[in-house]
């Protein structure tokens, strides 16, 4: 299941090699200086190239100076720095963890960094740019080396961008929660975690540009050493190398360099994934890009060319006056995104599931002791759910309620809370069948709605209404949530067919496709009103405010239909999660098996994020947790993964309203709090 980069000193030379790579080096140079002077003749003010010459001849208008020189030359200098630093620490990260999808994305060195900057901010803490550059450092270097230890240093592609991506979720929604919790304290740090170079004056550039370079001649004395770390840690050995310092010392290098890049522009996404990557085909062709010395000033020159290249390419496509508000890690991301799909598509999968795998039989007696447990447990959490809130509540109140006798303020608490409180039970149902659904298709104990991008593709879809219509109903919620939901899994599903829903492939297409929706929600959010953005935010987080029983039945109807369907087809979902050969031998036609068990999921996954946000790990965990506790067979993994959802997200649901009552978390802030280490301790111990 190891997909490792082909790192620049293990590339024989071919016959068409050349010893020098200095005139693609120059190419590069020129590149990076047109763009840079298209760069500079951009903007909102009326000031072209004419104006530009002037200002640099000192001839022009003290306006027209100000503006160049105050805004436009910071921002292309910002923009080479940025980039520069994030091509040379992918570079570094992909060679030291022989792994094409290393960089401080995949490694949540950004999401480490933007949750330790979100919790200076939420206590009030104003800091100079030095010390939260520190927190910064201190929050990116430490999600880095969660990721790596937990991928085995990054040798296995899957394992490391599930490791990275639910660590930055997970963090992403604590981040997210404190948002919400302290808008004043935090106002901007949303709009500066999306990335951009937009600068007023040199100082940022320039108090962060002495760390750059400390960085990046950091890493080109450590070059040699992680050329010989390209041939294995035993032949490195064998040359005298520290193996273990060497990747420590370069991990702590490549953190250090994205940390100034996120401190002077925030996170802009996957330059650190794309620039290594586009050079890499040159060391085919070009021996002096097969050793770091050589390489790693490549990658940072295309870096910078990618990070210019998308502001030109953002401020030529958006009228003036809405680009100021568009940062150039949308952009960025964007084109990460396809990158990453486009590798996807190419990524051959040496790991296929096990044929000779046994479903365990537990007894029925165990089967119908969990069920009734966890039967009893969802009565308890509903019923707690009901009475407990910012205001509490009597059982006798509720009996009042359902006849009709209650006063105006029991009755005004229950017509909201009620609704609440089933919307979380039937949404995690739904997220755990359909996670139940996935996992059992693509035969994938890792696989769930949220990483495959179905969860990311039906709340792009209800946030575009959400921000285009803000009275919308819950139907046309619903209608938004499936579309988005079947665009994305389209694409997922589409292109991962090829090859029978290879375990690296899903994955990846997945990560890119929640990445794109990730992208373009961020853009839809700040686009919009600070009315409507916050209400998207809310409604991200996972939370059921504001919900009414009309909410509620569309997803008991697909809940009700989805159930019964699951346990009618329950041998077909044993038999599909068994191989390729089984099925087929006993006439299961597994295309369209596998297909209609997709729709279903999809069908579950979009109800449940239109009735209460977006909520992770759930199709994660209760899968998991179900198979733990009576075995594989689907006649009895699904009644208990949906009681297990259910419960999961009514008691996140009941913590977020009454643990720091009257303010409220979201639900899918809850799970992600326990889900991230759920997952990650999945990996731990599947590292075998």
């Amino acid at each position: 299941m190891a997909v490792t980069a082909t790192t620049p000193a293990t590339r024989p030379p071919t016959a068409t090699s050349r010893t020098g790579a200095a005139p693609v080096t120059a190419a590069l140079v020129l590149l990076v200086a047109v763009l840079a002077l298209v760069d500079i003749t951009q903007g909102t003010a009326e000031v072209g190239a004419p104006e530009v010459w002037k200002a640099f001849t000192g001839q022009a208008d003290p306006a027209d100076a100000s503006v160049v020189i105050a805004s436009r030359l910071p921002r292309m200098t910002a923009g080479l720095l940025v980039g520069a630093v994030l091509g040379m620490a992918g570079a570094a990260l992909q060679a030291v963890s022989r792994n094409v999808l290393a960089s401080p994305d995949t490694l949540a060195v950004n999401a480490g960094s933007y949750f330790a900057l979100g919790l200076t901010a939420a206590f009030g803490l104003s800091l100079p740019l030095f010390a939260s550059s520190a927190f910064a450092f201190a929050g990116g270097l430490a999600a880095a080396a969660v990721v790596l230890v937990l991928s085995g240093l990054g040798a296995g592609t899957v394992r490391l961008v599930l490791a990275g991506s639910a660590l930055t979720l997970g963090l992403t929604a604590v981040t997210e929660g404190l948002l919400l919790l302290f808008p004043r304290q935090t106002e901007g740090l949303y709009q500066w975690n999306q990335g951009s170079i937009s600068q007023s004056g040199f100082d940022g550039v320039l108090q962060m540009a002495p760390i750059a370079v400390a960085g990046l001649v950091g890493l080109l004395l450590l070059a040699r050493r992680v050329d010989a770390l390209a041939l294995g840690d035993d032949a490195a050995r064998g040359l005298g190398v520290p193996v273990r310092a060497t990747r420590i010392t370069a991990v702590v290098l490549a953190a250090l360099l994205s940390t100034a890049a996120v401190t002077l522009a925030g996170p802009v996404g996957y330059v650190g994934l794309c620039a290594p990557a586009l050079v890499r085909p040159l060391t085919r062709r070009f021996r002096g890009f097969t050793k770091s010395r050589g390489f790693l000033p490549a990658a940072g020159l295309t870096g910078a060319a990618l990070v210019l290249g998308s502001d030109v390419l953002l401020r030529v496509l958006v009228p003036s006056d809405v680009v100021v508000s568009v940062p150039t890690g949308v952009v960025t991301s964007l084109v990460g995104a396809v990158f990453l799909i486009v590798m996807a598509t190419r990524v051959r999968d040496t790991a296929g599931a096990t044929a000779s795998e046994r479903l365990r039989i537990r007894s029925r007696a165990r089967f119908l002791t969990v069920t009734a447990v966890l039967v009893a447990v969802a009565i308890g959490v509903a019923v707690a759910g009901v009475l407990l809130g910012d205001s509490k509540l009597l059982l006798g109140d509720v009996v009042n309620w359902l006849q009709g006798q209650a006063g105006r303020t029991v009755t005004f608490v229950l017509d909201t809370r009620v609704p609440r409180v089933l919307a979380a039970l039937f949404a995690g149902a739904a997220l755990a069948l359909a996670g139940t659904v996935v996992q059992a298709v693509t035969r994938n104990p890792l696989a769930e709605p949220s990483i495959l991008g179905i969860s990311g593709g039906a709340a792009l879809g209800a946030v575009l209404l959400v921000t285009t219509v803000p009275l919308a109903g819950s139907w046309g919620m619903a209608g938004a949530a499936f579309a988005g939901a079947v665009v994305s899994s389209v694409l997922v599903f589409g292109l991962a067919a090829r090859g029978g829903f290879q375990q690296n492939r899903l994955v990846l297409v997945g990560f890119g496709v929640a990445t794109a929706a990730a992208a373009l929600i961020s853009l839809m959010i700040i686009l919009t009103d600070p009315f409507n953005a916050t209400k998207a935010l809310t409604w991200l987080s996972g939370s059921t405010y504001g919900r009414s029983m009309p909410d509620v039945v569309p997803l008991v109807a697909v809940l009700a239909v989805g159930t019964a369907v699951a346990v009618a087809r329950r041998t077909e979902l044993d038999l599909v999660s068994l191989d390729e050969d089984t099925p087929r031998l006993l006439g299961l036609g597994l295309g369209r098996a596998r297909l209609g068990f997709l729709a279903l999921a999809v069908l579950l996954t979009a109800t449940a994020v239109a009735a209460a946000g977006t909520i992770g790990f759930v199709g994660l965990v209760a899968p998991h947790a179900a198979r733990a506790l009576v075995g594989r067979q689907h006649a009895r993994v699904v009644p208990v993964a949906v009681l297990l959802g259910a419960v999961l997200v009514c008691t996140a649901d009941l913590v977020g309203r009454t643990v720091i009552a009257p303010a409220q978390l979201g639900a899918g802030l809850m799970t992600a709090v326990i889900g991230t280490p759920y997952f990650l301790y999945l990996l731990v111990r599947n590292r075998g």
